[in-house]
């Protein structure tokens, strides 16, 4: 099925391994508790999360693409953490891993297309960052002690993770954290833009048609030096 049905590069097997080394390097233990209650290996919700598509269509729209897109933005934050001042990593960290964890309520598997994604009534209703923001704070709730300016600071994130108020975010990012999220979530979404449009190229094209993400086409250099040396 791998060869017929779209996936990431990474076997989950390889990304789960990742998520909970970088996981093992949150040192608040508020913060790692919160995601022990999300995505830990026991967590109710962790199949959900590690199975999920990150989107319906755009990036990652297949089974472990929220996975995939979630722990890539994490690892840039941090990375990128180490280079600006004034940054909380943790926050970053875990910020990043749980910015899209209202899609596990806002994207289904649709009854009559084997492989296709459809919104939840949830996810039509509401959004999933509202729903995610929902999820986060419940949890958050259910941690004795958590400070409350450490969930202020992990819920920005995730309310504002889209950047603007047009593009569905209710506030826009005001901190580093929630920032560094942004612009390394944007990062992820574009770059899987590529990946996809690739793969719906027809053989022998290096170009993609407009693409709305994007702003314009898409150029693969590979594909152009290999019908280059082809026609040669």
């Amino acid at each position: 099925m791998s060869d017929v049905v779209a996936g990431p590069p990474r076997s989950a097997e390889q990304m789960e391994s990742d998520l909970r080394a970088l996981v093992a390097t949150v040192q608040c233990p508020h913060l790692a508790a919160l995601l022990d209650r999300i995505v830990g290996p026991d967590a109710p919700l962790w199949p959900r999360f590690r199975d999920a598509p990150a989107a319906k269509r755009l990036h990652q729209a297949y089974r472990h693409g929220l996975l995939e897109h979630s722990l890539s933005v994490a690892q840039g934050v941090s990375a990128i953490s180490a280079t600006f001042p004034g940054l909380d990593r943790d926050v970053a960290v875990t910020g990043a891993l749980l910015h899209d964890i209202g899609k596990l309520e806002a994207y289904t598997p649709c009854d009559d297309e084997p492989g296709a994604i459809a919104m939840t009534d949830a996810g039509r209703l509401q959004g999933h960052i509202p729903l995610g923001y929902f999820l986060v704070r419940s949890e958050i709730e259910r941690i004795p002690g958590f400070p409350e300016e450490v969930a202020a600071a992990v819920t920005h994130i995730v309310l504002s993770h889209h950047g603007t108020l047009e593009h569905g975010s209710p506030v826009v990012p005001c901190t580093r954290e929630a920032t560094l999220v942004h612009f390394l979530d944007n990062l992820g979404g574009r770059l899987g833009s590529f990946d996809r449009l690739e793969a719906e190229l027809p053989d022998g094209a290096c170009w993609s048609a407009f693409d709305r993400v994007l702003g314009g086409g898409a150029y693969f250099a590979a594909r152009a030096t290999d019908a280059a040396r082809v026609a040669a």
